[in-house]
């Protein structure tokens, strides 16, 4: 079956399974971030139309000792030197959390086509849960929103990020 994560995109009916196949990918970045820079565990993947993987990231914020270095923007701006192109138009944005508004104002003004996340955030969340500025209609570009794709699972990883750095047993 077409549609891994190494592979070119599935068929249309088989989009939520290729959506959970790259939510994965960004549940293994997000490890990452955690196991070797002590991040918070936020991975992101940004794939093009045709399937391909452009850029990926995780939370490098307290590693580079940037603000903006979330997930998001990390693999943005991977993607946007890979393609040459400050624009990411056709593409996917895959990310285990909710982006916050500056994130989400990045995916605007890229051009990115679809965001699909994984757990809402109740906090800082800019595509749905506290703020809408993806779906508001000033904007000169529309994005499509999928999520809550395996947020279950994406939530209670980083809940037990948190629950770990508080001394609490995971859930």
């Amino acid at each position: 079956m077409n549609g891994s994560p190494d592979g070119p995109s599935a068929p249309d009916d088989a989009g939520a399974s290729l959506d959970e196949r790259w939510m994965r990918h960004a549940f293994a970045l997000a490890e990452r971030a955690e196991r070797e820079f002590d991040e918070i565990p936020v991975g992101a993947v940004l794939v093009g139309a045709d399937g391909r993987l452009l850029g990926e990231g995780w939370n490098r914020n307290l590693a580079d000792h940037d603000p903006t270095a979330h997930a998001e923007i990390v693999a943005m701006r991977a993607a946007g030197i890979a393609l040459g192109n400050h624009r990411l138009v056709g593409s996917t944005l895959y990310v285990s959390l909710e982006p916050c508004a500056m994130c989400a104002m990045a995916l605007v003004h890229a051009r990115v086509a679809r965001l699909v996340y994984g757990a809402a955030d109740p906090k800082t969340g800019a595509c749905g849960s506290v703020f809408d500025l993806i779906a508001d209609p000033r904007h000169n570009h529309r994005i499509a929103v999928r999520g809550g794709v395996l947020g279950d699972e994406a939530g209670r990883r980083l809940s037990n990020y948190f629950r770990a750095k508080r001394g609490r047993p995971p859930l």
